[in-house]
Parts: structure tokens; sequence; C-alpha cells
């Protein structure tokens, strides 16, 4: 039985942060439907453990921590891993209008998502989810430090990968 107050605190955190977490979950994992599953995985996880929740992060920070957890459980599966999926397979989804939305006809979300897990982690989190460093690091378990040298590493890797797309010329 749900009471008020906790279909309340669900309608907030899906209205607060919903489409932010969809967007990520769908470049980490390049699939629509996929990216639907970790996002609800994602809520429900929030839900389930609201009242653990210490209120030392933001609720952003924590639910994407939760996100990223969901997409790596996904990952890890058995499906997931005999089952590659291309930018190319997008053409000939049913929810490509959805898609084509979601990432704003953008590019640089294809360079993303050929990045390493690692790197397209922090990239995701500070500037999809506009996350400071702290909090990131604090997401992932590691030092600022860590997060500092991935950012820069993955910003170089994103921006070698839009070169070899020709974008910005």
């Amino acid at each position: 039985m749900i009471h008020v107050g906790t279909e309340q605190l669900l309608e907030h955190l899906m209205d607060e942060y919903g489409d932010a977490i969809l967007r990520m979950c769908y470049i980490y994992l390049k699939d629509y439907q996929l990216a639907e599953d970790a996002t609800q995985e994602t809520f429900i996880k929030a839900m389930k453990f609201h009242d653990r929740f210490e209120h030392r992060a933001s609720e952003k920070t924590w639910l994407s921590k939760i996100a990223i957890n969901s997409c790596k459980n996904i990952m890890r599966t058995r499906w997931f891993k005999s089952y590659p999926v291309s930018l190319e397979d997008v053409k000939e989804h049913p929810h490509t209008d959805e898609i084509n939305d979601l990432l704003e006809k953008d590019s640089v979300s294809g360079a993303i998502s050929r990045l390493p897990s690692a790197d397209k982690e922090v990239i995701l989190l500070y500037y999809y989810q506009e996350l400071s460093v702290k909090q990131i690091a604090e997401v992932l378990g590691k030092r600022e430090n860590t997060i500092i040298q991935r950012l820069h590493r993955a910003r170089k890797r994103l921006k070698c990968i839009l070169m070899e797309v020709g974008y910005g010329e």
C-alpha cells in the first residue's frame, strides 16, 4: 500500500529528475527500452530506500548513483553482453522520434556513447546531470583528484571522437 506522502515524493522525484535520469541511462545503455527499465528501477529503489537517504548528498547525486548502478546491473546480464546495440540500430527503432527528442538530434551524444565506461560516467554526470566534481566523487566513490583526471582524459577522448566524425567543422 502506498501512502499519500510516498506518492507525492515519487511524483516530485520523477518530475524533477526523470528526464535527466532517462537521458543519462539511454546514453549509457544505447537502448531506449533498457534506459526506461533502468530509470524505472532507479525510482523503485529510490522509493524503497528513501528512508535510508541521509541527505549528506543532494537528491540528484543520490539518484544518479542509483541510476549508474542500475545501468551497470543491466550491462552485467548475459543478454546485454550478447546483444550489441549500435547507433545505426536507432534508425529502425520504434521510438526513434522519442530518442531524437531525448538526445536533441545531437551528434555529441553519439560520441559520448563511444567512450569507455569510466569516461562516459564522468561526462554524463558532469555535463548531463550537472554534478560538481565533489558530487561525482561521492557518486562513484572516488577521490576528487581522480575525478578531475578522469574528466580531463574523457574530454580529450571525446574531442578526438568528435573530430573524427567532423563535428564543429
